[in-house]
């Protein structure tokens, strides 16, 4: 099994939870982000308040993951899956669609803490490192 980790998971990895870097380490080689993961965390990184250490830290981590970019077949899943949401009247955090739809085209699951807007999602696969 293969993991698309979340912004959340990933700032807890890098913050030293220990039940999260655990996890980490003991699946190296099979931990992938979204490249709008990376973009929310450089922002986290980026912040006026955040220190040197933390930017270090995440270019370190970047070194450590696979990144998948957004390419057409995702922008196809997410329109997909975002049209059977409108078509209900419902609407889910476009951030968090293009990161399920990237899960859903390479057959991951997701980790998250956010379990609540992702379980809204048909077919995607989750777990939470924070709780378990």
């Amino acid at each position: 099994m293969s993991f698309l980790v979340d912004t959340d998971i990933c700032s807890a990895h890098l913050k030293d939870v220990g039940r999260v870097t655990s996890r980490f380490l003991q699946y190296t080689g099979r931990v992938h982000v979204s490249v709008v993961t990376v973009a929310e965390l450089f922002s986290w990184a980026s912040r006026a308040n955040a220190s040197a250490r933390r930017l270090q830290g995440l270019l370190a981590f970047l070194s450590d993951v696979t990144v998948l970019d957004v390419d057409v077949d995702i922008a196809r899943k997410f329109g997909e899956v975002q049209a059977g949401f409108l078509d209900r009247g419902q609407v889910v955090p476009g951030m968090d669609l293009l990161i399920a739809s990237t899960a859903l085209v390479h057959d991951l699951t997701v980790v998250t803490h956010n379990t609540r807007d992702f379980s809204r999602i048909p077919g995607l696969s989750l777990t939470d490192w924070l709780s378990s």
